[in-house]
């Protein structure tokens, strides 16, 4: 690619809120990177919908994306990139990252006896996708999956430290930790947030994989391995697009990004 795309965006998107913490990862680690961000938040969930609709909603987020003449994409939802990762990648020439692949390679660097656990969304952990990522580069990997179906709106409610958010995560932990993992991912876009919880509640010998901070780390390598990354050293410029501004997304995006939300548009697609 030629460098003059190096002053282009990166884009982000998801299927709503979840993707800003790997928006937020990417500001720490690229602070003069250009990202722009798309929530599809009229439509989410995309957890109950089938991979067909999955597909086209992801199509049509993409050819949105390349309309804001993005350099890279990264797919920060894990469903989307469960389900339609290969598909979407068809039909871009730019480098497409996503959250589950980065979050794959982290734990297997991470793991000392090859016990992996990945909590997450029922979606993702019924498409095996961290599994299979997982059992790509180490074959003699174990992976235990554990579906969260109640922590995403605990963390959308901001109960974080919240006595019932505690019980419901050593509820899910259980079954995992009896398995003797040593490094656990977090498959969830909104589980982020809930670190210094889930690192008190699971222990010092249990590596935290966050696929947020790994797809960031990702990005950058990628930035420079084709030589892609930006020459400025200007403030970075912000963007975000959804589809629909529901009462609480002023409030509750700015939990998710760590800091205030600014140029937030509505679009159709």
């Amino acid at each position: 690619m030629p460098s003059s795309l190096a002053s282009r965006p990166i884009g982000v998107f998801d299927s709503g809120i979840g993707g800003l913490t790997v928006t937020r990862a990417l500001m720490e680690r690229l602070p003069f990177e250009d990202i722009v961000y798309f929530g599809d938040t009229a439509r989410v969930p995309y957890g109950v919908k089938s991979i067909a609709t999955i597909e086209q909603f992801g199509q049509q987020i993409v050819d949105f994306m390349l309309q804001q003449e993005v350099k890279l994409l990264v797919i920060a939802c894990n469903t989307i990139a469960a389900v339609a990762a290969n598909k979407l990648r068809e039909r871009v020439s730019v480098p497409v990252l996503d959250v589950i692949g980065a979050g794959a390679a982290n734990a297997v660097a991470a793991s000392r006896n090859g016990a992996i656990g990945v909590i997450a969304t029922p979606t993702t952990v019924n498409s095996n996708a961290y599994a299979r990522g997982v059992h790509a580069l180490r074959a003699d990997a174990r992976v235990f999956s554990q579906a969260c179906p109640l922590l995403v709106p605990l963390v959308e409610e901001g109960w974080l430290d919240h006595p019932v958010t505690r019980m419901t995560v050593q509820e899910y932990l259980k079954p995992v930790l009896a398995e003797g993992i040593d490094t656990l991912i977090l498959g969830c876009t909104h589980y982020p947030l809930l670190k210094p919880l889930l690192a008190q509640e699971v222990g010092n010998a249990i590596k935290l994989v966050d696929s947020a901070v790994s797809v960031a780390e990702q990005v950058a390598a990628t930035l420079a391995d084709l030589e892609l990354a930006t020459p400025s050293r200007d403030e970075a410029d912000y963007r975000y697009y959804v589809t629909d501004i529901p009462l609480r997304f002023q409030t509750t995006g700015e939990r998710f990004l760590g800091r205030s939300l600014r140029h937030l548009e509505m679009v159709h697609l």
